[in-house]
């Protein structure tokens, strides 16, 4: 991405920084916003997350997981928390924009 930067907007960047400014490029910014908390999730919580894509209900959940009802609601929680998103179907779909789960892909057993 940088090397893509023309000589003079890189020489105004290093003079930025130099002078204790931050710069971060527009198109790397954008790149670091766009997969931002995707590294949050543990795998318990893709693991949910690729049931909720798939249309699982949390008590279909809980019991191919052998979790509780309360677990699930906990991970999903957390899920929503990490990827900023207020209802489920925010989740699955910054997910599936972050490349983190693909339509199709939650597990049956």
């Amino acid at each position: 991405m940088l090397k893509n930067m023309p000589p003079k907007d890189l020489v105004a960047v290093i003079r930025q920084v130099h002078a204790g400014k931050k710069r971060i490029p527009t198109e790397i910014a954008a790149h670091l916003a766009e997969h931002l908390g995707e590294e949050d999730l543990t795998p318990r919580e893709m693991d949910v997350l690729r049931h909720v894509a798939g249309g699982n209900r949390n008590r279909d959940i809980a019991e191919k997981r052998f979790i509780s009802v309360e677990t699930v609601k906990v991970h999903i929680k957390h899920i929503m928390g990490k990827l900023g998103a207020h209802d489920r179907t925010q989740a699955v779909a910054a997910a599936l924009r972050r490349g983190m789960i693909e339509l199709g892909g939650a597990q049956s057993a």
